[in-house]
């Protein structure tokens, strides 16, 4: 059916004013005053709109406003500029067709449910509007993040879901088998992968990152943008078991130009956001935390500080008394750690850069101290980390010695180390952790609500 938008209509109203238009859309609120009632509707824009439905005027006058809020309208109406009013235009009802009636029981009856209630039915939270503003933020910053790289001639791959390999190293990784569960082959008193599908042990990924490091060989400049798994068993406000990476690699690319392109792209992404979801971050600034807007125009308008993890262990060291985990040089830094630096020391973002290689994955390169590889972390006020990256171990007897130090099978890397074989060079990537972002950019404190339907340790709904 031909309808005018929503959205359309609260972006140029003016340009609408006496004309008749169709829309359609889920009633929010239907108020009845006997001769004259009003429709909020809303067709998943963030702003709805007001619709007078006048008896006189309207033949199925009576079957309107026995409809519950969550019912479905088709309407035609003639636009009327209010600029006196709140709201500056309302619609005046000419035809009005109920599309799909809703039961007594549709959970949004009321004005405000806790966002844990919410949680509970992942299927209707998106129709109010805190999970209105939050998917809609979502759907742009993915869009700002397509659009950066595009500009900047970056090819978008997508890599396999399925994989043998583990690329972090933590070994906490969904297997996908077809075998029999309830038969297992067995050989020398073990599973025998070679019945299984692949033939051999295989996961969900974790990580794109080692296949898109042998296509960017191809064309330079890549990223790739999708699901990723991990079967950590943790239960907290910063874990789901699948969620979203977007990995760009670089070639002929170092750890200092890697760090040029991380700032921008986010800088480039909180813009986009901030211009587009303008409605629906004022919502969230003043409903769900007061300081969001001031803390992204912080992240827009600062440069970025850039410092050594060395150097930030000794000024963790003056303070470690306030903090609950330890503080040494060697230990992968906490959350507490991250938050001191940027929100009391720098107030900024902050690269973290050059950590002790026992604590990074086998691919990054290593410094010529023999102590620490060529890793960055930006860490961000409010939630720490927010991307990881590295320059890329491009030295093929470092990359073997190091795979091998680390009990990890050769043979199970030939076909990555292979890129350290035909045309090696300089090279570095990073990833962002999707939803992480959506946190920092909608101020919500629990990954599971920039979910659609999260999938979280013992939580599965769909």
């Amino acid at each position: 059916m031909k309808r005018t938008e929503i959205r359309d209509l609260n972006k140029t109203f003016e340009k609408f004013g006496g004309k008749s238009v169709t829309i359609c859309g889920w009633a929010r609120t239907v108020r009845d005053s006997k001769n004259i009632a009003f429709i909020e509707l809303n067709d998943g824009a963030f702003k709805s709109v007001q619709v007078v439905v006048e008896r006189g005027k309207i033949s199925n006058y009576d079957e309107i406003v026995k409809q519950n809020v969550g019912s479905s309208f088709k309407i035609e109406g003639k636009v009327i500029l209010t600029p006196e009013a709140q709201q500056p235009f309302e619609i005046n009802a000419e035809k009005v067709e109920v599309l799909g009636e809703c039961e007594l029981d549709y959970p949004l009856q009321k004005k405000r449910h806790t966002v844990e209630f919410l949680r509970t039915i992942p299927t209707i939270r998106p129709r109010g509007n805190l999970f209105n503003a939050v998917f809609r933020i979502r759907s742009v910053a993915s869009f700002a993040i397509h659009k950066f790289f595009h500009e900047r001639n970056f090819v978008y791959v997508h890599t396999p879901i399925i994989t043998a390999n583990d690329c972090e190293g933590a070994g906490e990784m969904f297997q996908v088998t077809t075998l029999d569960l309830e038969n297992l082959p067995k050989k020398d008193g073990k599973v025998d992968y070679s019945k299984d599908f692949f033939g051999k042990k295989v996961s969900l990924t974790v990580s794109g990152q080692l296949h898109e490091e042998a296509i960017t060989h191809a064309f330079g400049k890549t990223y790739t943008f999708g699901p990723t798994f991990r079967a950590e068993n943790s239960n907290t406000s910063r874990h789901v078991a699948e969620f979203w990476m977007m990995e760009p690699e670089m070639c002929f690319c170092d750890l200092e130009e890697l760090m040029d392109n991380e700032e921008e792209m986010v800088k480039y992404v909180i813009a986009f956001v901030m211009e587009e979801c303008a409605d629906e971050l004022a919502f969230l600034n003043k409903f769900v935390d007061t300081g969001l807007i001031e803390r992204l125009r912080n992240i827009v308008e600062n440069k970025f500080v850039r410092l050594d993890y060395t150097d930030a262990i000794t000024t963790l060291e003056k303070v470690k008394d306030r903090f609950v985990f330890p503080v040494k040089w060697g230990m992968d830094l906490q959350s507490e750690h991250e938050r001191y630096l940027t929100e009391e020391v720098y107030k900024k973002p902050v690269f973290l850069k050059n950590y002790p290689k026992e604590i990074k994955a086998f691919y990054m390169r290593q410094n010529d101290d023999g102590k620490t590889v060529a890793a960055v972390d930006m860490l961000v006020p409010g939630i720490g980390e927010l991307c990881g990256g590295s320059q890329r171990e491009e030295r093929l007897d470092k990359l073997r010695a190091r795979i091998n130090e680390l009990g990890l099978k050769e043979e199970d890397y030939s076909w990555y180390i292979d890129t350290r074989r035909y045309g090696t060079n300089i090279h570095s990537g990073y990833g962002l952790g999707f939803e992480r972002f959506v946190m920092y950019l909608t101020g919500i404190s629990n990954i599971r609500d920039v979910e659609f339907f999260p999938r979280a340790v013992g939580s599965i709904q769909g």
